[in-house]
């Protein structure tokens, strides 16, 4: 039982680091969040079905292109950290955080299958006086009634046998303003006590924790976060198809909106909506809103113009082709930059994905270039099988356009615009580049 005494064993071994932290999953999430504790002090224990991921941050290595391997060491080196995929190990440590993918099924409907799994995985080992938290972006209600109950199958209770709390995750990953420490943490306990344990360990590593009055509103917080982007993120793409129309430039509108300093705040437009949060969040409230018989035309709205995004691309592409004479079928198109956003070897959700699968279908020779993503994985959806060309003044000169797609801050733009016939900029990233205007389309 969660007597007051074994809560202040449990608090004290947070406040003098001794409690043993396990992560579930040594992804973009896990392993940032692994590496702060153990920068703290505190034995972590990290565990992954990947024994790829496993290897490597035992051996100090890292496979994420933000985190440096000196990071990494703070867990190899840190006594008592370790990675593992042995789940039995769960049963030794004090805290368990999980942070595994929500992903969407094919229908834009919640794939709960990694968090399912989990809880069940934990309830097997589950200990009394044991910390779990859910970190796992989801819809209202998931750690209540969805992983309690699971968790409850061990026999304990959450709120009187361990503790149970909900903290979204903050990720941006390549974001060199803002990290896992100095992102203010949101905590919502299922009960008092459980927010108490839960928001006491958090303070050991990150610099502000704000706790909530439920699991239910940090799960909603997290949600109305990735919303707003992606409502903002919709706004600016429909108003760049207008103004397109109306031969006026979205950036210099946005330049000249942003000099406000007050009652605006600038987003950008672009290919499409990428990364594990902003295209597929909305959707798990829309699911969820469907059970008290709402519909979320608003957010729905947002989702489809950004997810048509890379449509748009494409038709700015045929149409700026067509002046020179040419069709997609059978044009050598490169894709500059794969990764969701600049500087960062993320491609998950990545636009760029969706316009080679569309480029292909239409008969293109599709070619890519990223810095930080040598070869294309097989992914949920896609499977293309390509590799990273090197840009070079010859291979330019093959193309029959470029798309850039991801604005990466060390690609040669100057390059591009001296020897390419024609590139679709999505960024504005050619704003800047002596070069003819003729050739360079923005979409």
């Amino acid at each position: 039982m969660t007597t007051q005494h074994n809560t202040d064993i449990l608090l004290g071994k947070l406040t003098d680091k001794t409690a043993t932290i396990g992560i579930i999953g040594m992804g973009y999430v896990g392993l940032p969040l692994a590496i702060e504790f153990a920068k703290a002090g505190f034995p972590v224990i990290g565990f992954d079905l990947d024994n790829t991921k496993v290897e490597k941050i035992n051996h100090g290595e890292s496979y994420i292109k933000h985190i440096s391997n000196t990071d990494i060491a703070c867990i190899k080196n840190c006594t008592k950290s370790y990675a593992t995929s042995d789940f039995s190990v769960l049963a030794i440590v004090d805290c368990i955080i999980i942070c595994v993918p929500t992903p969407l099924n094919p229908y834009k409907e919640p794939d709960m299958q990694y968090i399912e799994s989990t809880a069940i995985t934990i309830k097997q080992y589950l200990q009394e006086n044991q910390l779990v938290v859910l970190e796992s972006t989801t819809y209202p209600g998931t750690t209540s009634t969805l992983v309690k109950p699971i968790l409850e199958e061990s026999g304990l209770k959450a709120g009187q046998d361990f503790f149970l709390a909900f903290s979204p995750e903050r990720e941006d990953p390549g974001n060199k303003n803002f990290s896992t420490k100095t992102i203010t943490k949101i905590v919502g306990g299922y009960t008092d006590n459980c927010n108490n344990v839960a928001s006491t360990m958090y303070k050991q590593v990150i610099n502000s924790v704000h706790s909530v009055n439920s699991v239910d509103i940090a799960e909603a917080t997290k949600l109305l976060e990735n919303i707003f982007r992606s409502v903002n993120i919709a706004l600016v793409n429909e108003m760049k198809i207008i103004f397109d129309k109306m031969n006026i430039d979205i950036w210099d509108v946005i330049a000249a909106a942003s000099t406000k300093p007050f009652g605006y705040m600038p987003f950008y437009p672009g290919p499409g909506l990428g990364g594990h949060c902003i295209p597929i969040d909305p959707y798990y409230l829309t699911w969820k809103a469907k059970e008290f018989g709402i519909n979320t035309r608003f957010i729905e709205l947002a989702g489809e113009i950004n997810s048509a995004m890379p449509e748009y691309v494409i038709h700015k592409t045929n149409n700026a082709l067509n002046t020179f004479k040419k069709s997609i079928n059978g044009s050598n198109i490169l894709i500059i930059g794969i990764a969701y956003k600049n500087d960062i070897d993320d491609d998950r959700e990545s636009p760029s994905l969706r316009l080679i699968e569309l480029l292909q279908d239409l008969g293109a020779n599709i070619f890519y270039h990223d810095p930080y993503i040598p070869m294309l994985k097989k992914t949920r959806k896609y499977n293309f099988k390509l590799t990273s060309t090197e840009l070079t003044q010859s291979f330019l000169q093959t193309t029959d356009a470029v798309i850039i797609s991801t604005a990466h801050t060390n690609i040669n733009y100057h390059l591009l615009a001296a020897n390419s016939s024609l590139i679709i900029d999505t960024r504005n990233c050619m704003a800047n580049i002596p070069t003819a205007k003729a050739h360079i389309i923005k979409a």
